[in-house]
């Protein structure tokens, strides 16, 4: 028995190849991953922060722990389309920035607690056992 296609079922068809293909440019074309500068390029504009202030080191651990975890392709998504929604993947971006912690395979990990951005935001503190000045720095009052 040979199959028919009807003029409607071609439509049909015709129909959702075009949306396909003009719909969804950036999930047909994107690329798995990104590069440590793409990296860094997506950290600074999702954390609003210079990309010279972002740690290399941290940002190597923070990407290595989002391939490791399949967050590639999201990460791709974001680096290539500033308008893509994928789901937490920014939101985990940030979170991990600001609290030097990453979820890996193995549970969380510390990927840069003293160079972690919550410390900026927090100007009247530091990282613990991070020294701020000089012996008895704290007794005299900050200048303005």
């Amino acid at each position: 028995m040979k199959p028919t296609v009807t003029r409607r079922s071609f439509f049909l068809g015709s129909a959702s190849m075009a949306a396909l293909a003009t719909g969804l440019p950036g999930f047909a074309f994107a690329q798995d991953s990104v590069t440590a500068d793409q990296f860094i390029a997506l950290s600074a504009r999702l954390t609003e922060t210079p990309a010279s202030s972002l740690d290399t080191t941290t940002a190597g651990k923070l990407l290595e722990a989002f391939l490791a975890n399949g967050r590639g392709p999201g990460l791709a998504l974001l680096a290539t389309d500033t308008q893509v929604d994928t789901g937490t993947v920014a939101n985990d971006v940030v979170a991990a920035w600001y609290s030097g912690v990453v979820d890996t395979q193995d549970g969380q990990a510390l990927a840069g607690f003293t160079d972690a951005l919550m410390w900026n935001a927090l100007d009247f503190t530091k990282p613990f056992a991070y020294c701020g000045g000089e012996m008895g720095y704290w007794a005299d009052p900050p200048q303005n």
